[in-house]
């Protein structure tokens, strides 16, 4: 049997039959938990950091970025030609007026190493108070959409500056392109993921239902995660490692190989794709 072993990282309240049980102050600090098998230790794969001194934690879950991207608007597809004659199917990314960064972020003033991006202009009224003050320390103008890209280096960015995709994107490149996929409303379980139906014909009584949910008495619940009829799409989708075909600096817009999530004028998020030994 594996032995698992608690460690806790403050003195714990001692209590005894004979002592009433006191109303603890303050709420009790988390605990470091360590298991072992078989001799052999498992470390915790959460890395947590302490931000004040009462011992506050803060979890940091956000996945490091090959470089500082951009935020943009899906116009459409179209195709284009090759000098061979080829048609390819393209994405028009239309890249207006923002794309400023408005907060850089170190390990000495958050703790891990960031760029914050600001995109979409807008009127004073249609941003908060607090949001426009932030902005403000920037000197950026009212923005909509904010984002943060967390890298290794933030050598080169700076608060106020103005990002230019020419130089960060180039023919040929790879990047990761994040939106919100097509909300296609409350499907059944055979467009949602593809089940297989029943028999169509006369005597079959089940001809698109869902069927059976689990077990009966054993375990006698439904497991979470079950494939059922539900919201279908909606939801933030990335595609990865998308071909960059053309930058177009003139009309503001770059051009990827392939589709992205997303309807025309939906709001995405471009960032480099990672490169075992190139850039990761």
């Amino acid at each position: 049997m594996a032995a698992f072993t608690c460690t806790s990282v403050c003195n714990a309240v001692k209590l005894s039959a004979s002592t009433p049980a006191t109303r603890a102050s303050a709420p009790a600090p988390m605990q470091a938990c360590s298991s072992a098998f078989m001799g052999a230790a498992m470390p915790a794969r959460m890395s947590t950091r302490t931000t004040s001194g009462r011992g506050a934690l803060c979890v940091r879950a956000n996945t490091l970025e090959a470089g500082v991207g951009l935020m943009g608007n899906k116009a459409g597809m179209t195709q284009i030609f090759t000098e061979e004659g080829v048609s390819v199917p393209v994405t028009v990314i239309s890249l207006n007026d923002g794309n400023v960064v408005t907060q850089v972020k170190t390990e000495d003033s958050d703790g891990y190493t960031a760029v914050q991006v600001g995109y979409g202009l807008s009127k004073e009224k249609h941003v908060s108070k607090p949001e426009l003050g932030h902005l403000a320390k920037s000197g950026a103008p009212p923005l909509r959409h904010l984002t943060e890209f967390r890298v290794k280096s933030v050598e080169g960015y700076e608060a106020g500056q103005q990002l230019d995709f020419a130089e960060m994107f180039a023919e040929g490149d790879l990047c990761d392109v994040q939106g919100t996929s097509v909300g296609k409303g409350f499907q059944g379980g055979i467009k949602r993921w593809g089940f297989k139906r029943g028999l169509m014909t006369h005597g079959s009584k089940s001809h698109r239902e869902h069927g059976s949910t689990g077990p009966g008495s054993t375990p006698g619940r439904v497991f979470p995660g079950l494939k059922a009829a539900g919201q279908m799409g909606n939801k933030t989708a990335k595609e990865r490692k998308l071909q960059i075909v053309r930058v177009d600096a003139e009309n503001k817009c770059i051009l990827v190989k392939g589709s992205v999530p997303g309807k025309p004028g939906g709001l995405l998020r471009i960032a480099p794709s990672k490169i075992v030994g190139k850039n990761v």
